[in-house]
Order: C-alpha cells, then sequence, then structure tokens
C-alpha cells in the first residue's frame, strides 16, 4: 500500500514540475493535459482506497515513509496515516481539483489578455497556473495523508505559500498582490499559534506522531502547565486553542477571517479549488483529526463552539450587502466554515467532516458557475449590471439552482443532511455556549437562503441590466466550462441519500474520530432517526425549514416581487447597512490597529534602535569621533621647525616637573 500512496501524493507534484519548468516546451495543451492526468490518476487511486477500506479488503495504514533525522529520542519523518477520514477528505480534494483542472482549460482560454503586451509576466503563465493548482493539489495531499505534527505543519505551510501565488497570480493588479499579502501575513498569525500548540504537543507528550500523542495524552489527561505565575493550566486546553488559533487562520474564522473575501482576487478556479474543498477545510479536519486531544477539554471546545457561531451568522449577513457574484459565494463560504466549526465544538466531528464533503460539492459549484456568469458578462462580477441570463445560460442556471438548493439545506438535497445533522447535534449538547451557538445556526438558515436567492434572482431572474453589447454577446459557456458544473451538481443532490447514516449518524469513521461518550450528540441524533427518509420527514415538521423558506420568500418579494424595496430599507436602515457595508469594521482593525501598531513599533525601532543607535552612535558616531580626533591632530603637524622645538621643550619640562616633584 506504501508504494499506491507514493503515487497518490508524488502525480501532482510530477504534473506540476513538468508544466511549471517545461511549460515553454510542452505548451498550453502539453501543460494542462499533464496535471489533469496526473489528478485524475490521483483521484482514481484514492477512491480505490476508500472502497478498499470500506470493503474490509484493505486495512488502515500508518507507516513511516522516511526518517530525516532523531535528535534526543524526537523522529522527524515523513509518513502517511490514511484511515476512513483520509481517504474521504483524499477523494474530495482530487475530485474537486480534478473538476477545476478541466473547468480551467476554458476559464483560462483567454489568459494572454489579462497581462500587458509588455510584461514577461505573462509569458507562459497559462502553463503556469496549472503548476500551481497540481502544487496545491500536491501540498493538501500531503495535509491530510500526514501521520505527525512536523509534516502537518510543512503541509500546512505549503498550502499557505502556493495560495498566495494563486491569489496573487495576476500581480499586474494591485488589488490581486494587496489580497495575496493580506492572505498570507493573516494565516502567518494562526500559523504562530499552531506552531506554539506544536511546541506544547512536544513539550508535554514527547513526541510528534499522532498516534503516539494521543496515547500519551491519554494516559495522562490531567497534565497540567504554567504559563503566567503560578497559575496551572491544562495542558489539552492550551494545545486544543493554540492548535485551533492556526485553524482560525486556515479556515477563515472570526477575526481571521478577512483574508478571505478579498482573495477573490485571484482567477475563479482557485475560488473552488481554495474556499470550497481544500484549503479553508484545512482547520476543519485538523480539529476532527485532533480529537482526542479537544475531548479532554471542555474550555478548548467551548472557545470553538463560540467562535464557530459567530462566523456562521455575522458573516453570512454581510453577504447580503455584496454586490459581487464571488464575494456573495465568499461569504457564504465563511458562514458554512462556521456552521462545521459549531458542529467540533459540540463533539459532533463526524458532522462536522459531514458537511465539509458535502460542501465541498455544491459550493465548488456554486463558484464554477459564477466563474461560467463571469465569462458571459465579459468578465464583469457586479451583479447589478447582470439579470434574465436564464435564457441565455440555461445549464449554468440550472446547475447552480441545484447547489443552491444544496446550501440552504433543502430536504433531501446534500446540504439538508449535513446542515440540519449540525443543528440537530447543537440541539442536543449542554456544552457552554450552546445555547447561543444554536441561535446562531438556526438564524443562518433564515440568512442563508436570503443570499442565496438574492444571487439567483439578480443575475438570472428580473430585466436584463447590461450593455447593449454585452447582451448581443450572451452564450451558455463552453462544454468545457459546463460539464464540471454538471459532475459536480450530482452529488450536490444525491450523495447525502447515500452516506448520511453511515457517515454522519454511524461509526463509518471508527477510530479515526474518538468522542468522549458523555459527548457524543449524535448518538442521541442517531436514535431518532433511523433512515435518510427519517431525517427527511422530519425536516418538514422542522424549524430550519420554514426558515429557509422564509429566506427564499423574502428574497423574492425584494427582488422579483418589489425590486425597488431594496434601495427604500437601505435608506431607512443606513446605519445598519453601513455597519455590514464596512463588515463590521475588521478590515480596518486590522489595516489601522494591528498592522498600524506593527508599522508603528517598526518606525520607532528603525528611528531609535537603527537609525538612532547602531547606525548614529554605533557606526556613524564611531566614524565621526576618529574624524575629529585625526583633526586634532592634523592641527599639531603645522610643519614649522620652532613648533617642534617648542613642544619638544614642554615636552621636557612636564617629564622633569613629573620626575622631581613625583618622586616625593
Amino acid at each position: 500500500m506504501e508504494n499506491l500512496l507514493l503515487i497518490i501524493v508524488l502525480a501532482p507534484l510530477v504534473g506540476a514540475i513538468i508544466a511549471g519548468f517545461f511549460g515553454g516546451t510542452i505548451g498550453r495543451a502539453g501543460a494542462h493535459w499533464v496535471t489533469s492526468l496526473s489528478v485524475a490518476l490521483s483521484f482514481l487511486l484514492s477512491f480505490y482506497v476508500l472502497l478498499g477500506l470500506i470493503s474490509g479488503d484493505r486495512q488502515p495504514f500508518d507507516g513511516t515513509i522516511y526518517n530525516w533525522m532523531v535528535a534526543g529520542g524526537i523522529q522527524f519523518e515523513v509518513g502517511f496515516l490514511v484511515d476512513r477520514l483520509t481517504a474521504m477528505m483524499m477523494v474530495v480534494v482530487t475530485f474537486v481539483s480534478l473538476m477545476v483542472h478541466i473547468y480551467t482549460i476554458g476559464y483560462m482560454a483567454d489568459e494572454e489578455h489579462n497581462w500587458p503586451k509588455e510584461s514577461l509576466a505573462g509569458v507562459n503563465a497559462y502553463q503556469r497556473f496549472f503548476s500551481y493548482i497540481a502544487l496545491f493539489t500536491f501540498a493538501m495531499l500531503m495535509l491530510v495523508m500526514s501521520n505527525n505534527f512536523l509534516q502537518l505543519f510543512f503541509a500546512w505551510e505549503a498550502v499557505g505559500l502556493v495560495s498566495y501565488l494563486l491569489i496573487g497570480f495576476w500581480m499586474n493588479r494591485p488589488t490581486a498582490v494587496f489580497a495575496n499579502m493580506k492572505a498570507f501575513l493573516v494565516n502567518r498569525v494562526g500559523d504562530f499559534g499552531f506552531l506554539l500548540g506544536i511546541g506544547a504537543v512536544l513539550m508535554f507528550y514527547g513526541s510528534l506522531n499522532y498516534s503516539e500523542v494521543f496515547a500519551s495524552a491519554a494516559a495522562n489527561p490531567n497534565l497540567t502547565m504554567s504559563i503566567f505565575g503560578t497559575a496551572e493550566w491544562q495542558v489539552a486546553t492550551v494545545a486544543g486553542i493554540l492548535l485551533f488559533i492556526g485553524a482560525m487562520g486556515k479556515s477563515a474564522q472570526v477575526p481571521l477571517h478577512v483574508w478571505l473575501p478579498d482573495s477573490m482576487e485571484g482567477p475563479t478556479p482557485i475560488s473552488a479549488l481554495i474556499h470550497a474543498a481544500t484549503m479553508v477545510t484545512a482547520g476543519i479536519f485538523l480539529v476532527a483529526r485532533m480529537s482526542p486531544i479537544f475531548e479532554m477539554s471542555d474550555v478548548a471546545l467551548s472557545f470553538v463552539l463560540v467562535i464557530g457561531a459567530i462566523t456562521a451568522f455575522f458573516m453570512g449577513l454581510v453577504g447580503l450587502v455584496q454586490n459581487d457574484i464571488k464575494r456573495v459565494v465568499a461569504y457564504s463560504t465563511l458562514s458554512q466554515l462556521g456552521y462545521m466549526v459549531v458542529a467540533l465544538g459540540v463533539s459532533a466531528y463526524a458532522a462536522g467532516v459531514y458537511h465539509l464533503m458535502t460542501h465541498a460539492f455544491f459550493k465548488a459549484l456554486l463558484f464554477l458557475g459564477a466563474g461560467s456568469v463571469i465569462i458571459a458578462m465579459h468578465h464583469k462580477q457586479d451583479m447589478r449590471e447582470m439579470g434574465g441570463l436564464k435564457k441565455y445560460m440555461p445549464i449554468t442556471y440550472w446547475t447552480m439552482l441545484l447547489g443552491t438548493l444544496a446550501l440552504i439545506g433543502f430536504p433531501a438535497f446534500s446540504g439538508y443532511f449535513s446542515k440540519d445533522g449540525i443543528i440537530l447535534a447543537v440541539a442536543e449538547s449542554e456544552r457552554a455556549g450552546a445555547t447561543f451557538a444554536y441561535l446562531c445556526v438556526l438564524g443562518g438558515v433564515f440568512v442563508t437562503a436570503l443570499y442565496s436567492f438574492r444571487l439567483l434572482f439578480l443575475v438570472f431572474h428580473g430585466e436584463a441590466r447590461m450593455d447593449q453589447h454585452t447582451r448581443e454577446h450572451l452564450h451558455e459557456s463552453p462544454l468545457v466550462v459546463t460539464i464540471p458544473l454538471i459532475l459536480l451538481a450530482i452529488p450536490s443532490v444525491l450523495i447525502g441519500l447515500v452516506t448520511v447514516m453511515p457517515m454522519m449518524l454511524g461509526d463509518w469513521f471508527g477510530d479515526a474520530i474518538f468522542v468522549g461518550q458523555a459527548n457524543d450528540v449524535l448518538a442521541a441524533v442517531a436514535a431518532k432517526y433511523d433512515s435518510a427518509w427519517g431525517l427527511i420527514l422530519h425536516g418538514f415538521v422542522s424549524l430550519p425549514v420554514y426558515l429557509a423558506a422564509a429566506g427564499f420568500l423574502t428574497a423574492w418579494y425584494l427582488y422579483i416581487k418589489r425590486p425597488e424595496l431594496p434601495a427604500q430599507l437601505r435608506q431607512r436602515f443606513a446605519f445598519g447597512y453601513t455597519v455590514l457595508e464596512k463588515k463590521y469594521w475588521f478590515d480596518e482593525l486590522h489595516l489601522n490597529v494591528f498592522a498600524g501598531i506593527g508599522r508603528g513599533l517598526g518606525r520607532f525601532f528603525w528611528k531609535v534602535t537603527d537609525a538612532g543607535l547602531i547606525d548614529g552612535v554605533i557606526v556613524n558616531g564611531t566614524a565621526r569621533t576618529i574624524g575629529r580626533v585625526a583633526a586634532g591632530l592634523r592641527r599639531v603637524q603645522t610643519g614649522f621647525l620652532f613648533h617642534y622645538a617648542f613642544v619638544m621643550i614642554i615636552g621636557l619640562l612636564v617629564m622633569l616637573t613629573w620626575f622631581v616633584f613625583g618622586a616625593r
């Protein structure tokens, strides 16, 4: 199995190297073929591994592939842990990546027009983009397949680096450069906490290997540490919170969420790749994988729960006032990530990971559907300049409608099972913060339906609001764009019916996820529903479905029946609208306060320490002192003989005086 896993993880890397270093030789077609086939191979083999684990023909693999070194009894290694949790992630990552590769062939077909003619950066940009997305797939596979914290951290950083390259791919655009730098710096904040968490794990549990760490943690559940003064903190609490801070950065949780909406400056395919199925879900996977540590600390789980609840509801509200089609979907991603984190916070890890899987399909579909609209609109993204696209783009419309129904949790669609499962789990929880979280996830249902159908109505229904030139050239996107939409729509609709009972309410993940008996809220949910159809019937008598219906009706009334009302409401509730439009001033907080303090400290240390002390006193001061001494000595050397004789006589008198009076 080891060789099989190596092929899965290395195939995208090989494709990335060929497309990146030999892109000029193999050309555009060569680049997209070699990367797409390499990712397709990884997907097929990942699916084969998953089927083997499900059938029992294969056993979970946990082994070392390569030893870097051993220091102080600690092994630094490359290793794989492939169980059902990992295999599911491998399949999701490679499938969505494959759809993105195919879609990119159509979306980036006119890529050369995005670069100034004199710009060398645009040379082989098409090939470079395919190299980046294949490299991203490799980094993500290394992350989810890791069996130790060191490899996890390096893969974590590699994912961040490649996302930086992808978000700022159009480097000739200042907004893209600002967005990728913002993403990179905000993630560094989270990664600092993540690194401290790994350090705490190594210091107190004595290993970097997952299985050894979990065994040590289980053997010492009440192990404490002192941070400030004599106060003792539970190691599991400190390590859990620090590791979650890393997850907050990658999975864009408040207040480290500000990078994700701005990252829409990158090409649309990477929005689906990074923000639907891969990078932003890395934090969710991390917490689920670390469940043996989190289960020992109610404090850490409550912290996770409250952060997720705030993100789920309040970020969804911001999506209501966005006019950029991609930013609406981006804020939807923030909200849905909040739902996943809420599930983790109430120990419903299976529900959180299950929503991760279903969300990957329908959110990738919505991002790619938005990209299809952008192609038709000649890369205009403002929904106020759209309208009436349904008759011109039927495939895009119907697939996006299916994705929207899955997103809002329409009964029997994949998103219904995962989102409703989270709400039911939160309702069963008695953990501190669960009541607040329950209200947030319920409110989020209404908000999700409202902004989702607002997008559909503004883009596909009503009167056409685009200019005449754009209207005359409207047409459906080519097959290379629409086929991935159709393939993503299928699991968005059907996968929940097949998988909800074993994966979310059963013991499908086995030992990959640990839940304490007292915290098993999903067991309480499973006791009430014995089939997927039972969950569907429950949906029609539960509050979430009616909240979603209210959101749909509100959107219909505001944007179809009375389209003049939104402007009137904006004037009447100007302050609330401003709060949402300013995104609660989080950007200003980061830029003017946190970044401002950093810049101020930098200027202070530059002026006082660097320019003042080092340059002014030590370097330049020394030079000035030597110069002054030399200038003084230079005046003594006059060249006149009587001056020298006078100095000699004075010197002789001084010496005689010292000898005479000094001897006494």
